[in-house]
């Protein structure tokens, strides 16, 4: 039976670009208008994070955003059939980043927003990069789609852990040398009372602590890793290097580093972040958050 889907899906990756983006188009414009797919998420975030804009130019940025979101689900069937040549004419990063880190032999942890497009990101890091690249993904509850995205995910190399098993299987690849993995560090925290809170778009929001403990305890190197389309189908990744030195650092301020800079990039193009997750889901209450707020 996956084999049947699979030729499906593949035949439909082999349309042509323009194709796919006309079909983004229309289901862009179903998810927000017709279906209304999580709407009143997408404005309320918008409206806490960009109290300045008009209505009017959230409405715009809403837009851009639904558009965005299929284009990347769109375009990840593309991937299906893309070739090499393809891929690499359409996408470009400063890797040498990442590459001399690799040089020094220390680990780096590459800090990660929601931004589109993360299946060109996967791709990216494994293929130009030096580092065995270790992904960490939630696995989704259709066995077909989920075989489908690892098979794709890995297909430069990248090895992908489930986040259920990554007690149990981290070590097998963090005792082999040096490694590059990818966090998406802006998940909700599944518990606030055990989270940091830090100052997000004027207001304070909880991040996990996870990112932050495993840097400090392994001496891992922190790196901000920012993409974003140049046009639409074509795509650059920025690696900001964070610190070498983990544990120079205060409790909570490595966070509030990598909150500092995800709110720089989502400025830089509000469209481009993953607005129909509920980021503000928690209001912060002194007498009850009282781990840390890092200011």
């Amino acid at each position: 039976m996956y084999y049947i889907f699979y030729a499906f899906f593949y035949l439909l990756s082999l349309l042509p670009w323009r194709v796919f983006y006309m079909i983004s188009d229309f289901f862009a414009f179903i998810l927000q208008h017709i279906v209304k797919y999580r709407v009143d998420v997408v404005a309320k975030n918008l409206a806490i994070a960009f109290p300045e804009k008009s209505e009017q130019e959230r409405k715009k940025i809403a837009s851009a955003f639904y558009k965005k979101f299929t284009d990347s689900f769109l375009e990840t069937i593309k991937f299906i059939s893309i070739s090499t040549a393809s891929y690499e004419k359409r996408f470009t990063s400063n890797v040498e980043v990442l590459n001399e880190l690799h040089a020094t032999g220390q680990n780096v942890q590459i800090m990660a927003g929601h931004f589109f497009n993360w299946e060109y990101a996967n791709w990216g890091v494994a293929k130009y990069g030096k580092y065995p690249f270790i992904a960490v993904y939630m696995p989704l509850s259709n066995g077909f789609f989920n075989k489908l995205i690892l098979n794709m995910r890995s297909r430069y190399g990248s090895i992908m852990i489930a986040a259920t098993q990554f007690k149990t299987q981290f070590h097998q690849y963090a005792n082999k040398g040096p490694y590059a993995m990818a966090l998406a560090a802006d998940q909700n925290p599944s518990n606030p009372m055990k989270a940091f809170w830090v100052p997000f778009f004027g207001r304070n929001t909880p991040f996990v602590k996870g990112p932050e403990k495993g840097a400090i305890l392994n001496n891992t190197a922190q790196v901000f890793v920012h993409f974003y389309s140049t046009k639409r189908g074509y795509y650059h990744m920025e690696y900001t290097l964070m610190t070498t030195t983990p544990n120079a650092y205060k409790e909570g301020e490595l966070t509030a580093m990598y909150v500092k800079l995800l709110e720089e990039k989502i400025k830089l193009e509000p469209a481009n972040y993953l607005w129909s997750h509920r980021r503000f889901k928690y209001e912060y209450d002194a007498s009850k958050h009282a781990t840390l707020l890092v200011s």
